[in-house]
C-alpha cells in the first residue's frame, strides 16, 4: 500500500524516518494538541499570559536535549496517526470486499475481518457490507479531519471510526517498536472530546464513552 508501513522498508530507521517525513501532512492537529509542551520562548506575549507562572517555569526548565527528543517523539506521533489513517481506510475497503461476496454474514466472518472485528461484538451481525460502505465514509470523514483541522467525533460511529484508528497506531508500534510519547495513547482524550480552555491550558471535556 502505497504511503503505509507495508509498503516501507523492514529497517526500524527508515521507518522512523518515513513517519517524521508524514508529520508534516497531520495539517489538522498541532504537536501541542497530541501532548507537547511550548517552549515560553516560542510563545508571543499575549500566549504567556495565558499560562500560570509555575506552569511557564516548568515549560522553560526543560533541557534543550530533552525537549529535542520531545519534539522529536511529538512528530512521530503525528506521522504515526497520518500513516495509520491510510491503512485503516485500505483495511476497510479489504473488509468491504470479503464481506461483498458473502451470502450470509457469521461471527466468523466478522471475527476475521481487519477492522470490524475490532467494534462491539455484540452488533456483529449488523456489520455487513451495506453497513461497511456507510463506516468507511464516516471514517473517510474522520481522517480528512486530520488535515483540515481537527472536530470532536459528532456521532458514535465517528468516536468508533477514531477508536480504529488509534488502534492501527498501537499495532504499528508494537511492531517497529516506534520511540513515542509515553503516555501517546492519551491521544484519545484529545481526539474524542471537544476542547476547552482553563487555566490558560488546553484541556479537554472527557466523559464517559
Amino acid at each position: 500500500m502505497a504511503g503505509s508501513i507495508g509498503a516501507m522498508s523492514a529497517d526500524d530507521d527508515d521507518i522512523t524516518e518515513e513517519l517524521l517525513a508524514d508529520a508534516g501532512k497531520l495539517t489538522g492537529l498541532s504537536l501541542e494538541l497530541l501532548g507537547l509542551d511550548p517552549h515560553p520562548d516560542d510563545m508571543t506575549a499575549e500566549q504567556r499570559l495565558q499560562f500560570d507562572p509555575e506552569d511557564l517555569a516548568e515549560m522553560a526548565d526543560v533541557s534543550p536535549v530533552d525537549r529535542h527528543k520531545a519534539v522529536g517523539q511529538t512528530r512521530l506521533l503525528a506521522g504515526l496517526l497520518w500513516n495509520s489513517s491510510s491503512i485503516l481506510i485500505d483495511q476497510l475497503f479489504r473488509d468491504l470486499g470479503t464481506l461483498s461476496t458473502l451470502d450470509v454474514l457469521t461471527p466468523a466472518d466478522i471475527a476475521g475481518t481487519s477492522v470490524l472485528s475490532s467494534l462491539p461484538p455484540q452488533f456483529a451481525a449488523s456489520y455487513d457490507a451495506k453497513f461497511t460502505q456507510k463506516f468507511i465514509v464516516v471514517a473517510a470523514d474522520v481522517t480528512a479531519s486530520l488535515v483540515r483541522g481537527w472536530t470532536a467525533p459528532g456521532c458514535l460511529a465517528a468516536e468508533l471510526a477514531v477508536r480504529c484508528l488509534l488502534d492501527q497506531a498501537e499495532i504499528t508500534e508494537d511492531i517497529y517498536e516506534l520511540d513515542l510519547p509515553e503516555d501517546w495513547r492519551d491521544a484519545d482524550l484529545v481526539l474524542l472530546a471537544p476542547i476547552v480552555v482553563r487555566s490558560g491550558k488546553v484541556a479537554r471535556k472527557v466523559g464517559k464513552y
